[in-house]
């Protein structure tokens, strides 16, 4: 792995080992990452906007004047402030709706029962229904989306900074930090109609709360993603299937690394997570030897699937609570090439909810999973998946071991230290 630069170890000593309450004589907004939290602490570290001068400090209560002061200045350090809960919906679907878009002109157009399951819509023109929905899909992208530059800071102020509807793009660029802030997921007001995904079709949606995309070095610390008012439950159906109209919470895609993801609430959502979205060649020359990713003290709580899902990555979750819900799929994806360290977790699972569905097996690829408590007892994941799910049997060894990590609990005290400390409105 090779050890931390002593430029980066000087650097991040200052704010002293990883907890729950990071130093106390420095405010949030100009906290650095602490000297090996994770992978985001390799090499140069992370710091985002902690250098940023007085010109370059904003605190913003809006969409505009957020977007406004992520463009300022270009990649000079900055610090943006986020008080209270900013909607970047504005005022709703209709209004990102081009002139002529009807969407039960796109139901009677595209019913399976007219146009069948063996075509793709991809080929229609600007002018039909389906043309009409992604110019208006154009539209909600470019209002909804932000682009994050390098050497940033986000930082909630006070215990309801957040936002809703908004898809943060970390695209790019190196040192950013986001912290203490309420995402409520997107809501796609125009999802595109496969007819060949699976043999029934499927409803598929953009847009995740925050999208890690060929960057590095990036801290996600102390939020909350849900689905908010808009859960999964709340969906109509069309054409059988559920209108899904959401995304993920959280993709490190593209060839990203470094990324510490800490102290965070996932909840109330169905696909998660992905580290790397991809198995096709083009992807994987991309991510290969990329994706180093590390979750510690998170929890994640009622969610159906990929917390995370990885490929490629080489992915480090210790510390963290997953809560078991109605609809759960599994938690831990394990994808092409992926190699995922998990060890000292804590899993709660409702009855009827087997431990050997943690693990879900996608492609051959090794795991090291080890000191893992479900219920409150140890219990060996890799060994009872393996029996449980014999036909998709797991290789044990994901053939490294993680160096850069601070506290580790003991399993049996994951859930009420995550619990009483974790999400946006924990961090001082």
């Amino acid at each position: 792995m090779g050890a931390l630069v002593g430029a980066t170890a000087l650097v991040l000593a200052v704010t002293g080992t990883a907890s729950a309450h990071p130093a106390h004589h420095t405010g949030p907004d100009r906290q650095v990452l602490p000297a090996r939290d994770g992978w985001a602490a390799y090499g140069t570290g992370t710091t985002g906007g902690a250098a940023a001068d007085p010109a370059h400090v904003y605190t913003v209560t809006t969409w505009e004047q957020f977007k406004a002061a992520l463009a300022d200045g270009g990649s000079a350090p900055k610090i943006v402030r986020v008080k209270g809960t900013i909607d970047a919906d504005g005022p709703g679907c209709d209004s990102f709706a081009v002139p002529g878009y009807d969407f039960a002109a796109y139901l009677k157009t595209y019913d399976p029962a007219v146009w069948g399951r063996t075509k793709t819509l991809d080929a229609e023109p600007d002018d039909s229904p389906e043309g009409l929905r992604r110019a208006s899909a154009a539209r909600q992208d470019a209002s909804i989306k932000a682009a994050v530059p390098a050497n940033t800071t986000i930082v909630g102020i006070g215990r309801d900074a957040g936002f809703k509807g908004a898809s943060l793009q970390i695209k790019g660029v190196d040192n950013v930090i986001v912290r203490n802030l309420a995402f409520e997921s997107p809501l796609d007001c125009f999802p595109q109609w496969d007819p060949t995904d699976t043999a029934d079709g499927n409803w598929n949606s953009e847009y995740d709360s925050a999208v890690v995309h060929g960057s590095t070095h990036v801290w996600i610390d102390h939020d909350t993603f849900t689905d908010g008012d808009h859960p999964d439950s709340t969906l109509p159906s069309y054409y059988g299937r559920i209108y899904q109209q959401h995304d993920g919470e959280l993709d490190v895609v593209k060839g990203s690394d470094y990324v510490t993801v800490s102290w965070n609430v996932f909840e109330d959502h169905d696909k998660t997570i992905l580290i790397g979205n991809s198995d096709s060649a083009a992807t994987a020359a991309v991510d290969r030897g990329h994706l180093k990713v590390t979750f510690h003290h998170n929890l994640f709580r009622n969610l159906v699937e990929r917390a995370p899902r990885v490929r490629f990555g080489q992915v480090d979750s210790y510390n963290n609570h997953f809560v078991a819900g109605d609809g759960y799929s599994y938690t831990y994806g394990i994808g092409m090439e992926s190699r995922l360290v998990a060890e000292h977790n804590a899993f709660t699972l409702p009855d009827g909810v087997r431990a050997g569905s943690v693990l879900k097996k996608w492609k051959e690829a090794p795991v090291t999973a080890a000191d893992n408590h479900v219920n409150g007892r140890p219990v060996d994941l890799l060994a009872v998946h393996n029996a449980e799910v014999p036909g998709e049997t797991l290789q044990a060894g994901a053939g490294w071991t993680p160096q850069l990590r601070t506290r580790i609990d003991r399993p049996q005290a994951v859930p009420g230290i995550v619990g009483r400390h974790a999400g946006a409105g924990h961090l001082r």
